[in-house]
């Protein structure tokens, strides 16, 4: 207590000399430092961000009410050159010795080194310059503030300013404005001159923006908007927003306005002139498509044709799709109303291809066509090239890893069947060290793993069935047939994995992706199961303990006293009544049964037969986005048909009185997860961001557990970062294991993100959960879930964080701390672990969710 006392006061005394610094030692003398902007909405403070945003000048940035940067600015000195031979010339024989030595040219740049003029410069680009207050800029925030009201209706807004002058060369201001009453919307009328969209608009105004409500400017903005988009996806193809024009008429002083929407004629160019002429509706005629852009600059006696429903295809020689693969993915229809939102997804569809470089439609109309107000398509692409090669390293950071170096040489196919089919081929290597192996040669690199994946992706549904009324075209659906092989060496336990799949990916709307799994089959090979207890350390410590408790054979142990790990071990539980003796002692035997249960779990070879079905919505627009909502769901099924194939063929059982196929146990169970993430944009760069989560797996039929691949962990950079990965659970266990997982996990995480400067970010963050088994075992302990009396046992976890945003991803550095520890006595449990020597650093990529 003592400690965390002089800790907290010294911390204190730094904030107070910090403080103490002079803020307005580079404000110039009869100027004041503008420290708030305070805005007095009718008589009351508004802090909205929107208010504070007009102002043309705002105070210094600062992280907890301190200015750092501008205290940064304010470290450097103004002339640091001048000054430097300034102090050179108080000492003339110095001054005479550098005179005789060098030319004047040498005279001007001795002030020009890093310590007498490059840190200064540093100081000033990394610092910010004082707010000094400009009055001029002050009177223009009240301009912008008037017209900010009266786009949403107050046109007779009142604002005026106080100056404040405080103590210190400081100043503040408050703007203080009276909004009124705002104006109401009374009657709307339309003038619309083309007979032709007068009766479009007509017919669809109950989707309108335009109501008799508060006049506000960005409801005729959105009018404006989605009358262009109505009538450039009904054959207006010359129709501009900029023919929508709006007359507004305020009516005396009753707060009425009366809104006259107008839209004129085409205006077009004739000679020097100009007129106007009604528009017209234009429907596709012709639709070409040009499978090598540059075919269309070149001679038409080069081009080869042909014609497919309609749609021309031209190339250079044979055509090198086939004809449907292209007609697939047009949108277009001939004799059908030009649309802005077709056009939009047959370039979203051929991007989403692969086989083509931006894809791009141009329309021009037709000329002499017996057909009048028609348009030609002209669809130009430009294919990539049929082979490509990619070679990537990276330096990587996992649960597993502390270190790791990861190359990947990949081969992309493209077009391979000639129906935009992409084919993938990837090897890939890595290295890595880890301290939770065991590692007895102490070599720095003591983890390897190298692998090889196929995929294959086709640009539609292969299902022996028509899914098109179900998953349309326009949902831009895909089919991927993935195998892959990994080959994983520890110093201790190795593992072969092969695994395949056949997956369906489609996106219902924008911001909305599904996936079907109609099979994912895996298959587990573990090497070297008899060197278990030489990798988890601290399960053999704990039967090292017992043995030693219950004075097993002495021969069994070593010099140290430590039992034989090739034969000492076995023997010892395996050839005397060692296991007897613990029989009698209930908890020991279930801390014995645990590590056996454990044991089994992680050796065994697995085999698992799945279906799953995943389905993500997100409200994001785009990456400049804080503001939206993520929910991420996933369902998926085990072993259900091959339970049916074993029990029709009345497959062997083994010793667990499982079913195999193929001599191993096939895994069956039900699991589902969902997450959501929501994120607040807060004022001033800050963003508080929260995810929650719940996943559950249930072992039923041929399983008792599910496997340890598919099984929950707690801890770690992306999870609760007080704990190392693994570390934490299950329940409130003081677990001796080196990898804890259990079958349930519900967690809640949470962060205040905020600028710190430029592009370092910090955040400050608080991670609550834990794992716990749930029909799982075969007993129940402390790491079995209750129900709502296991709540208690959630772990809490806080800390902060310094993130460097390098555009393209963001390194992540989050030192977290255990604040409550469930696993400690009731007593115990809070603040233990708040403590610089027990800092647990979690390096991370991007953020963690």
């Amino acid at each position: 207590m003592r400690n965390t006392a002089t800790k907290i006061s010294f911390f204190i005394l730094i904030g107070l000399f910090l403080w103490s610094c002079n803020a307005t030692k580079r404000v110039p003398e009869g100027k004041l430092w503008l420290i708030k902007n305070e805005f007095i909405v009718d008589g009351q403070p508004d802090k909205s961000e929107a208010l504070e945003n007009l102002a043309y000048q705002k105070p210094n940035s600062a992280i907890l009410g301190f200015p750092l940067r501008l205290q940064i600015y304010n470290l450097a000195r103004q002339n640091p050159d001048s000054i430097y031979l300034e102090k050179l010339k108080k000492k003339p024989k110095k001054w005479a010795r550098i005179q005789a030595r060098m030319a004047k040219k040498g005279q001007e740049g001795l002030g020009n080194s890093f310590w007498n003029l490059g840190i200064h410069r540093f100081l000033k680009k990394n610092g910010e310059a004082p707010v000094v207050l400009d009055v001029l800029r002050t009177n223009r925030t009240l301009k912008r503030i008037n017209a900010y009201y009266d786009s949403q209706g107050y046109f007779r807004v009142k604002s005026t300013f106080k100056l404040d002058t405080l103590e210190g060369n400081k100043a503040k201001i408050s703007y203080i404005i009276n909004k009124g009453t705002p104006y109401v919307i009374d009657t709307i009328k339309t003038t619309i001159k083309t007979p032709v969209l007068d009766s479009l608009y007509r017919s669809n105004m109950a989707n309108t923006f335009l109501k008799k409500q508060q006049y506000n400017l960005a409801d005729l903005d959105a009018e404006r908007s989605r009358i262009t988009n109505l009538f450039r996806n009904n054959g207006a193809f010359h129709f501009q927003q900029n023919y929508i024009v709006y007359v507004i008429d305020t009516v005396g002083n009753n707060k009425k306005v009366n809104i006259n929407l107008i839209i004129n004629d085409r205006s077009i160019r004739v000679n020097d002139s100009s007129k106007t002429v009604p528009f017209k509706l234009f429907k596709i005629n012709k639709i070409n498509v040009f499978t090598d852009a540059a075919s269309a600059k070149k001679s038409d006696s080069l081009l080869d044709s042909l014609v497919y429903k309609r749609y021309t295809i031209f190339s250079h020689g044979k055509l090198k799709f086939t004809r449907k693969s292209i007609t697939s993915a047009i949108f277009l229809s001939r004799n059908k109303l030009f649309s802005d939102d077709n056009t939009t997804l047959t370039t979203r569809y051929l991007n989403s291809l692969g086989s083509f470089k931006s894809p791009s439609i141009q329309y021009v109309e037709s000329e002499n066509d017996t057909i009048p107000n028609s348009l030609t398509a002209n669809i130009f692409l430009t294919q990539k090239d049929k082979y490509g090669f990619k070679t990537t390293e990276n330096f990587t950071h996992s649960n597993i890893q502390d270190f790791g170096i990861t190359a990947t040489q990949s081969l992309v196919v493209r077009n391979l069947f000639k129906g935009s089919e992409l084919l993938q081929i990837a090897l890939r290597g890595n290295i890595g060290s880890s301290k939770n192996l065991a590692n007895p040669n102490e070599r720095f690199f003591n983890v390897s793993e190298y692998g090889i994946d196929f995929k294959l992706k086709f640009p539609r549904i292969l299902f022996p069935f028509k899914t098109d009324k179900i998953i349309p075209k326009s949902m831009l659906p895909s089919t991927v047939l993935s195998v892959g092989f990994t080959k994983q060496n520890n110093i201790g336990l190795d593992k072969e994995s092969f695994s395949g799949s056949y997956a369906y990916n489609w996106t219902p709307k924008k911001n909305v992706s599904a996936r079907f799994e109609l099979f994912n089959i895996q298959y587990i090979n573990n090497l070297n199961t008899n060197n278990y207890f030489n990798v988890y350390r601290s399960s053999y410590g704990v039967m090292n303990d017992l043995a030693r408790k219950y004075q097993t054979d002495p021969s069994y142990f070593d010099s140290s006293g430590n039992l034989i790990l090739e034969n000492g071990l076995p023997k010892a539980y395996l050839e005397t009544n060692l296991i007897d003796y613990i029989v009698q002692n209930e908890t020991d035997y279930k801390i014995l049964l645990s590590i056996f249960e454990r044991r089994e779990r992680i050796i065994q070879n697995d085999l698992i037969l799945s279906s799953s079905f995943s389905y993500l919505k997100s409200s994001r627009l785009d990456n400049a986005d804080n503001n939206y909502y993520t929910i991420r769901t996933k369902i998926e099924s085990a072993g259900n048909l091959l339970s049916l194939l074993s029990n029709k063929n009345l497959q062997p059982i083994d010793e667990n009185g499982s079913r195999t196929i193929f001599g191993v146990a096939y895994t069956q169970y039900l699991k589902g997860e969902l997450e959501y993430i929501k994120n607040w944009d807060l004022r001033g760069q800050k963003v508080l961001a929260i995810r929650t989560f719940f996943g559950l797996g249930m072992p039923y039929g041929n399983s008792k557990s599910i496997p340890f691949s598919r099984s929950y962990f707690g801890g770690g950079s992306n999870d609760n970062r007080g704990w190392l990965p693994y570390s934490l659970g299950a329940g409130k266990a003081n677990s001796f294991y080196d990898f804890n997982v259990a079958n349930m996990k519900m967690s809640l995480n949470s962060e205040l993100r905020f600028n710190i400067y430029d592009k370092w970010n910090g955040a400050l963050f608080v991670d609550v959960g834990n794992i716990w088994n749930l029909y799982n075992t075969d007993y129940k302990d402390d790491t079995y879930f209750y129900g709502f009396k296991s709540l208690k046992d959630v772990a809490v976890g806080s800390g902060f964080g310094i993130r460097y945003d390098l555009t393209y991803f963001v390194v992540r550095l989050d030192f977290g701390y255990k604040t409550y520890n469930p696993a400690n006595e009731s007593d115990k449990r809070w603040f233990t672990g708040y403590n610089l020597s027990k800092t647990i650093l979690n390096i991370g990529i991007n953020y963690p969710f």
